[in-house]
């Protein structure tokens, strides 16, 4: 990684008190910006308080996969952007700090808002992808697939539409879990409409361990081993679990039910993940911030445990 990228932070500011990036196989990378949510602002402030709200993990030493990503895993710090420019020049920043990191380092990034996964994908096709659009799971309350974005032409509710578009992920490889807000129809089922597969927040309602079966494994057979993405909206959950976002949906989904799908999709081919919208200055006792770390600290550790 160039030097200077990156913001300063000591080691208490970094995701489990982790060294700063050098040689490590995994790297955690801040993305400050929240400059076209919809709603409430604040998600620039979310990696901060994910590590902070990582510390609380101590030896880090994972219940299931009993590994800890410390010793394999460097913090970069923050992408220093230009917030206060366009969209496109933000995003060509990401892209950029994105692409030197992963072609290096195996990349888990904490926004922000999910404007950032477009780029983040841009970077993680090229160079995953082989000349193949990628395989892509997504967690969310929102599809994230209108073709605007309340008359502007890019923002957080257009990345998924975006990414098809472009080319950047398979349609039939793309899988969207925790769907429940309002919209209208096209753009609900639009996923389903070129191919890939929704798993709504009221199909799994009530469901949990051995009831997520079914969908766990219609995931790995959908996927396979393709060079796969995992993007996490934190308002996948609901609100009782992540009150801190900027678009909070009732009816959303348990902190296990996520934990269970990370933990037995551990196996995929992933390559990369990242967790936005973490809104700390609504949050209440760091209960966001704190699901949203332990989401991270259990990929990162299914990661290693097949290595």
């Amino acid at each position: 990684m160039a030097t200077g990228q990156f913001a300063y932070a000591n080691n208490t500011n970094r995701f489990l008190a982790a060294p700063a990036l050098s040689d490590q196989a995994f790297a955690v990378a801040g993305v400050p910006f929240d400059g076209v949510v919809t709603n409430r602002p604040g998600a620039r402030f979310g990696p901060q308080a994910i590590r902070a709200a990582s510390l609380m993990l101590c030896d880090g030493i994972h219940p299931v996969f009993d590994v800890s990503p410390l010793g394999q895993l460097g913090d970069a710090l923050d992408m220093r952007l230009p917030n206060a420019s366009p969209l496109p020049e933000v995003r060509r920043a990401i892209e950029a700090q994105a692409a030197a990191l992963m072609a290096k380092h195996h990349g888990v990034f904490l926004g922000g808002d999910h404007s950032v996964t477009l780029p983040l994908l841009r970077a993680a096709k090229a160079q995953y992808g082989n000349g193949e659009p990628l395989a892509c799971v997504h967690f969310d309350a929102h599809c994230d697939t209108w073709s605007d974005h309340f008359g502007e032409p890019s923002g957080h509710g257009t990345w998924t539409y975006e990414a098809l578009q472009e080319g950047l992920i398979s349609p039939a490889h793309t899988v969207q879990i925790g769907i429940r807000s309002s919209g209208e129809r096209a753009a609900r089922e639009y996923v389903a409409d070129q191919g890939g597969q929704i798993f709504t927040a009221r199909a799994l309602r009530g469901l949990d361990g051995s009831g997520l079966r079914p969908a766990i494994d219609a995931i790995r057979a959908r996927i396979g081993q393709r060079p796969c993405y995992l993007t996490l909206d934190i308002d996948v959950l609901d609100p009782a679990f992540a009150p801190g976002t900027g678009t909070p949906e009732p009816g959303g989904l348990t902190s296990s039910q996520v934990l269970t799908f990370i933990e037995e999709l551990a196996g995929l081919n992933w390559i990369g993940m990242d967790c936005v919208e973490v809104a700390p200055a609504y949050d209440h006792a760091e209960l966001t911030s704190h699901a949203a770390a332990c989401f991270v600290w259990t990929y990162l550790c299914g990661q290693i445990a097949k290595k």
